[in-house]
């Protein structure tokens, strides 16, 4: 097979938090606290310690790790350190078990300590690095593989974990040439094949990305990760059904919490895919759960809201999660939420502090101000300050868990109409504006997201693609690309000879009421979906969207069910981007031609 040449809490005081979005596409195979090999190692290791009353303990606590029993691992672990509080082993055993139980922050001090105390004792090293790894912490963890590997410098498991903390860091080729290697000279290593299948997917290459996690199951066909793996590779290549499956079957062999959240997260979009959107928004209320380290937490002394519950009359506190973006998509449900209050309820809304005119604006009923987030202990916790006495709100909810209540179906979902409202005053001056550009219809255009974490411009077509949309005559392009554009802008002046008109006067990414208001003076809002596109579909702009296969907001239909004034525009196949700029192009001729 050839190689790449080089890629809930319900209690009075909740803690609730959302992964980001979109979910990772790709579960790495980097081990677990304590694997079969490393405790193997470890037995031998403390064999010297027989002397040592510390030592039965600590044999007890490795025999807890063993049988899965957490919390008598710690507690052997515990006993044996206060034998001896500088045992190295102590302190590594007492990781292990914290790990396993999900203390992160705890276990994370615990291998420090056993680093220290054991600088020559690679499997610490590789512990730690993995916990590193999946707190974010991906330069350390690089660092502390790098120990590991100069310590058993043919273990497929260094080269492998080294590999996916340098693709983390958006070193592809370098991770590749890490791992081929290593594949070459133990190629019945199943893990190494799926990560270098992850490796493939970040670069966006799907159709391989297949083979290399086929490749690992047929080396091991009961191996969780991979299946899952292959799954939101045939989804993003537009299999949903084939995902499912795959996603289903990894789901009934993981064992490990926080890769079992990440799988029903991922399984909620799959649904979601496949028209099932009641029971993807069920499967979804996973990105709440404590295991993803990277969720955003919501601290907000009051009950939650669930389904069901009877809100009329009540005051209910809705909270903003996620992206940008995702706060105005998931705004759609507000309407519906007002109307469940009542005359005599009363929403508060907490939203990014950009957002907060506009919405105000749109839900004039409701008291909207902005949440904060701020680091708690390595964790995003966000707040509610404009809020002040807690007692005031009856319930709250993060906004997007709204939608098991009132967006179980496609029928649910308005057919008409728009759910904000940009400033009628902004709106004039800007069509005011607009009379000093180059004649033509006013077509604002979006090319590309800010983002760049998770690979996200895999669903970014190159800007070269977009040559037979600009070449569209009776059309002055409004630039709405919020971040640097100026290469593009270049280019499309030099290579396409068309001059992206730029608006005067206005920041793009911060000023996003007056973003609000140039697209509503707009004709048409063409691009991808990011943050601008969402608000000018959510204003009822007239907006032509960009897909790709296997994209959930869609909710498996052909509309685009949050914004009735959105045009979907599919490609062929992941990453096929000719036929599907052709017909933006062709579409757009026949718009400026009316």
């Amino acid at each position: 097979m050839p190689l790449p040449a080089h890629q809930s809490a319900t209690s009075a005081h909740a803690l609730l938090g959302a992964a980001p979005t979109p979910v990772r596409q790709t579960a790495d195979a980097i081990g677990s606290a304590g694997s079969n090999d490393a405790l193997a190692r470890l037995n031998a290791a403390m064999a010297d310690l027989k002397a040592m009353s510390a030592a039965p303990m600590l044999q007890r606590a490795v025999d807890a790790i063993r049988q899965e029993d957490h919390k008598s691992a710690c507690e052997w672990a515990l006993k044996a350190l206060e034998q001896d509080e500088r045992s190295g082993f102590g302190w590594y055993v007492l990781g292990i078990a914290l790990e396993r139980a999900g203390d992160f922050p705890s276990s994370i001090a615990a291998y420090e300590s056993a680093l220290k105390l054991l600088p020559e004792h690679g499997d610490v090293a590789n512990d730690l690095g993995r916990l590193a790894f999946r707190l974010g912490m991906i330069p350390q963890a690089e660092s502390l593989f790098r120990h590991f590997l100069a310590r058993y410098p043919d273990h497929p498991e260094g080269a492998n974990n080294l590999a996916c903390s340098i693709r983390d860091q958006g070193r592809t080729g370098e991770a590749i040439d890490i791992l081929r290697p290593a594949i070459i000279k133990t190629p019945e290593v199943a893990m190494l094949w799926n990560t270098m299948g992850t490796i493939v997917s970040d670069e966006g290459d799907y159709a391989n990305a297949l083979t290399f996690f086929e490749e690992a199951l047929r080396l091991q066909k009961d191996f969780p990760k991979a299946r899952y793996n292959r799954g939101n590779a045939r989804l993003i290549l537009g299999d949903s059904a084939g995902a499912l499956e795959d996603c289903d079957a990894a789901l009934d062999g993981v064992l490990a919490e926080d890769e079992r959240q990440m799988m029903r997260l991922s399984r909620s979009t799959i649904l979601m895919t496949l028209g099932s959107i009641g029971e993807g928004w069920d499967e979804y209320e996973s990105r709440l759960d404590p295991q993803f380290n990277d969720r955003t937490q919501f601290m907000i002394d009051r009950p939650r809201w669930e389904p069901g519950m009877d809100i009329a009359g009540k005051t209910l506190l809705v909270v903003g999660e996620q992206g940008l973006g995702d706060e105005v998509l998931f705004a759609n449900v507000l309407p519906d939420v007002i109307r469940a209050l009542g005359l005599r309820g009363r929403l508060k809304l907490a939203v990014e502090g950009r957002l907060v005119p506009l919405f105000q604006r749109s839900f004039p009923t409701a008291e909207v101000g902005p949440h904060a987030t701020y680091d708690v202990g390595g964790r995003p916790t966000r707040v509610i300050p404009f809020v002040g006495d807690a007692k005031t709100v009856d319930l709250w909810t993060p906004m997007a868990s709204l939608l098991r209540q009132f967006r179980r179906t496609a029928d649910a979902f308005p057919t008409e109409g728009h759910h904000l409202t940009a400033d009628p005053a902004r709106v004039a001056h800007w069509r005011e504006v607009l009379q000093t550009a180059p004649a033509g219809r006013k077509v604002g255009l979006l090319w590309k997201s800010a983002v760049n974490r998770d690979a996200r411009h895999r669903y970014f077509s190159p800007f070269d693609a977009w040559a037979p949309v600009l070449a569209q005559k009776g059309v002055t392009f409004v630039n709405l690309q919020y971040g640097d554009c100026s290469a593009e802008l270049a280019q499309a002046k030099a290579q396409f000879g068309v001059d992206i008109w730029t608006p005067p006067g206005i920041d793009l990414k911060q000023d996003l009421d007056e973003v609000a208001a140039l697209s509503k003076a707009l004709d048409l809002v063409v691009g991808f979906s990011n943050a601008t596109l969402n608000i000018a579909a959510a204003c009822g702009v007239p907006n032509y969207l960009i897909s790709t296969p296997g994209a959930w907001p869609r909710l498996g239909s052909d509309r685009y069910l949050w914004y009735p004034s959105t045009r979907v525009f599919l490609p062929p196949a992941f990453g096929q981007w000719a036929p599907v700029m052709d017909e933006v192009a062709k579409a757009l001729g026949e718009f400026a031609e009316h």
